[in-house]
């Protein structure tokens, strides 16, 4: 059986292997959020997620770009 390669060589930068916690808490305060401030009465512009939390908090710092000629990145 062969292994699985990368399409892109696309990387994250910091050593977490995922993101998944972060983003649940992320998007949970962000449906906690709405459901307070929605009114059918007010006609007021709603926040974004990004206004409501901090994306550089997370454990990724975000993605790198690298060589897709090191076969060890390409790896999945």
């Amino acid at each position: 059986m062969s292994h699985s390669l990368r399409k892109t060589p696309v990387r994250g930068v910091a050593n977490a292997p995922s993101e998944k916690e972060d983003k649940a808490k992320s998007h949970r305060i962000y449906r906690q959020t709405l459901k307070r401030l929605i009114d059918p009465d007010l006609e007021t512009p709603l926040p974004t997620e990004r206004q409501l939390t901090n994306p550089w908090s997370m454990a990724k710092d975000g993605k790198m770009r690298f060589d897709p000629k090191l076969k060890k990145f390409m790896r999945k």
